[in-house]
């Protein structure tokens, strides 16, 4: 087991789960109990379908319309897991359990790799220490919230928009991408007053996803820099 490819896994691992506490206190801001928050952190664990889920709560949306957003946005791990497959190799609950752990820097530190041995070590590492943290700080996150009680105190109540933004800043480094959150942005903006809250979210994220497959047919495609989510588990 090569230490570089350990101590890097490991790495990614800290930097990111340690990320988990603002979602745990985002999401007692929003509305949701401690043991809530640690739930979606254990059982959804993308942390991009997981602020999304708590923004259209926080909005007074309803919760299936935030799944819904949140399944949208979770949806891209199915492709994830289909290349990571041939490479794995696994059958049964060994496949529904690393399943689990199929996000943005698992895949990437994996496919990082040039050995074969090694893409194995980076993926498991990675996934399965963001997990542990992500839950851990998740939970302190929570009871910090909770603690607080009234989120305005420390200005919480805006934190889902700002978290959310903050996720997708890496992501607008070309102008398809910021084509696409323009236009996205004010889809949703003009549709806030004539629908229930958490559709506009909806709507205007499946606008932005057809201006950006238009856009960047017409521009090379651009990597944002390292910490694909902004630092949180996608």
């Amino acid at each position: 087991m090569p230490r570089p490819v350990v101590v890097d896994s490991l790495g990614v691992g800290v930097a990111t789960g340690a990320y988990g506490i603002s979602f745990g206190a985002v999401a007692t801001a929003s509305g949701l109990d401690v043991w809530q928050a640690c739930a979606l952190s254990l059982l959804v664990f993308t942390g991009a379908s997981q602020f999304a889920f708590v923004g259209v709560v926080a909005a007074g949306g309803a919760p299936l319309a935030g799944s819904a957003t949140a399944i949208l946005l979770g949806s891209r791990n199915l492709f994830y897991g289909l290349s990571l497959a041939p490479l794995l190799r696994l059958r049964g609950s060994r496949r529904l359990t690393a399943a689990q752990v199929v996000i943005d820097e698992s895949t990437a530190m994996a496919l990082g790799q040039r050995e074969e041995a090694d893409k194995r070590t980076a993926f498991y590492l990675t996934g399965w220490s963001i997990f542990v943290l992500w839950n851990l700080t998740t939970l302190v996150g929570a009871l910090a919230g909770a603690a607080i009680g009234d989120p305005r105190i420390f200005g919480l109540d805006a934190a889902v928009g700002a978290a959310f933004l903050a996720l997708l800043w890496p992501w607008l480094a070309a102008w398809p991408q910021r084509l696409a959150a323009v236009v996205g942005a004010a889809a949703a903006t003009g549709l806030v007053p004539l629908t229930a809250a958490g559709v506009p979210i909806i709507l205007g994220g499946a606008v932005a996803v057809v201006v950006g497959l238009v856009a960047t047919r017409r521009a090379p495609e651009v990597v944002p820099d390292s910490g694909a989510d902004g630092q949180v588990p996608g």
